[in-house]
């Protein structure tokens, strides 16, 4: 196994990567995204469909990028340029990391909002703030944290300071040390607010709606929401991951590690729904509240529940520290790129990168107050931000990737660096060349509302067949001129 470039920083260890990229997937969208698709979607369909995404989609691109970091050894740009002229391509491929770097920017500019919506309501929960008696009353209050620019700036304010001064102290003395506790305290408030929603009342109802397929629920909608959310929750195409699998030792398995990942990710996933739904139903919620679910109907449950105080500061904290695990990784690419690239102190670079993210985040912010009749094609700055990356950007980044490792870079290179079995690797690159880019294409083309309405997801069971066939051509063609 053999990289292009000698490595300049590295994790310690496997863990160190493992906990870094967990911690970038496990994000809000884990923990307040995937309950309430789950609760719109169906309950346990909209999960099984998620599960095998993640398996067909998430894990392969995620391998593919985790191999071009480590090869490249770099931030997205240098990565891709030298895995693309190692391979007899244009350097011109290198457009993906700049892509994937300004796309981990701009999501991070609204990211840093939504977050200090989760650091502001963990205070809030300490101070007695979230008192309501209604899920209207409770809609007030979290639109009233919004109206006012001086609170909402604040809150998004000190999530990027925080952001900025991990990682500022660098990969291993600020990034890895962070998540080495930030993410086994995740997984630990989230074991106790199970234990909690056990004792609730509705446990078996959670369960039930978790984890009962029913075939009938599974509609077209779904399944496109299920494939859309296992591409975006494991952070694929905005940089971080490349960027992280750049600090992989060689001495380490892509496939366990990332595999060891998607798994993790899945896992909190799951257990947010555990520790979420029975909560809901054992106050006679309605589980399909869309975002409202956690910033509006769960305080709301926490306050008509015996230690619910308590429970839902728990509850807050973990949503901040997943929120704060995720905004690190979204920088580092840029940061990296400016150390790496052009020789500033990574301390210097994560600063400047800072006050720029703050301004764009003001931006962003002041889109719920004083800048919300700021709108361009109906759009105000947020709702740009979020469109243009997780439509328009992400997919196409994913779809560049999967085209590059699939198709373009030698063969050779990819097996030396995923070290996966023959089987396996054979596998692997049927999913990517073949099943990955469609499936990212049906999402990027349904997010963009060009599906229509009567989108039949069962067609897309015909593509592994016919990729088996496609290959089995290639491989009968090359045989035979080796004959």
């Amino acid at each position: 196994m053999s990289a292009i470039a000698r490595p300049k920083n590295l994790w310690l260890g496997r863990w160190g990567f493992v906990l870094a990229a967990t911690g970038s997937s496990v994000g809000l969208g884990n923990i307040w995204k995937f309950p309430y698709m789950t609760g719109e979607y169906g309950g346990g369909a909209f999960v099984l469909v998620y599960l095998l995404c993640i398996v067909a989609v998430g894990v392969p691109v995620m391998m593919a990028e985790v191999a071009v970091g480590r090869r490249g050894r770099g931030s997205p740009v240098d990565a891709i340029r030298r895995v693309a002229r190692e391979a007899g391509r244009s350097g011109l491929w290198s457009a993906l990391g700049w892509m994937a770097m300004l796309c981990g920017f701009m999501i991070l500019s609204f990211y840093v909002v939504v977050a200090g919506w989760s650091v502001s309501y963990l205070w809030k929960s300490l101070s007695g703030g979230l008192q309501a008696d209604s899920v209207a009353g409770m809609a007030a209050i979290f639109e009233a944290n919004n109206a006012n620019p001086w609170n909402l700036g604040f809150w998004s304010t000190l999530v990027t300071l925080a952001t900025m001064s991990i990682v500022g102290l660098g990969v291993q003395g600020g990034i890895e040390r962070s998540v080495r506790w930030m993410m086994p305290g995740l997984v630990l408030m989230l074991a106790v607010m199970i234990v909690y929603a056990m004792f609730s009342g509705g446990f078996a109802a959670g369960v039930d709606f978790l984890f009962a397929f029913e075939f009938g629920k599974l509609s077209g909608a779904g399944v496109l929401a299920a494939m859309g959310h296992a591409f975006f929750t494991l952070s694929l195409a905005s940089g971080a991951i490349l960027t992280y699998g750049a600090y992989l030792p060689e001495t380490q398995s892509i496939w366990r590690t990332t595999l060891t990942v998607a798994i993790c990710d899945t896992l909190v996933a799951l257990m947010a729904g555990l520790a979420i739904f029975p909560v809901i139903f054992a106050n006679g919620m309605d589980p399909d509240s869309g975002p409202g679910l956690i910033f509006m109907s769960l305080p709301l449950a926490f306050q008509q529940m015996p230690l619910g105080g308590v429970v839902e500061v728990i509850f807050f904290l973990m949503l901040a520290v997943a929120a704060l695990t995720s905004a690190i990784s979204m920088i580092e690419a840029t940061v990296a790129w400016l150390n790496e690239s052009h020789g500033i102190p990574r301390r210097r670079a994560a600063w400047g990168v800072g006050i720029v993210l703050w301004l764009v985040s003001t931006l962003a912010m002041l889109s719920f107050n004083l800048g919300a009749e700021w709108k361009w094609g109906g759009r105000h700055v947020f709702d740009w931000l979020d469109f243009l990356t997780s439509r328009l950007m992400m997919p196409l980044g994913g779809l560049g990737m999967a085209v590059l490792a699939g198709f373009l870079l030698r063969r050779e290179a990819m097996r030396d660096e995923l070290g996966l079995p023959a089987t396996l690797f054979t596998a692997w690159r049927l999913v990517i060349r073949y099943i990955s880019p469609l499936a990212i294409l049906v999402v990027f083309l349904d997010a963009l509302g060009w599906l229509g309405g009567g989108f039949d997801w069962r067609w897309l069971l015909a593509v592994p067949l016919a990729g088996l066939v496609v290959e089995g051509l290639s491989a009968r063609r090359t045989g035979d001129r080796q004959a």
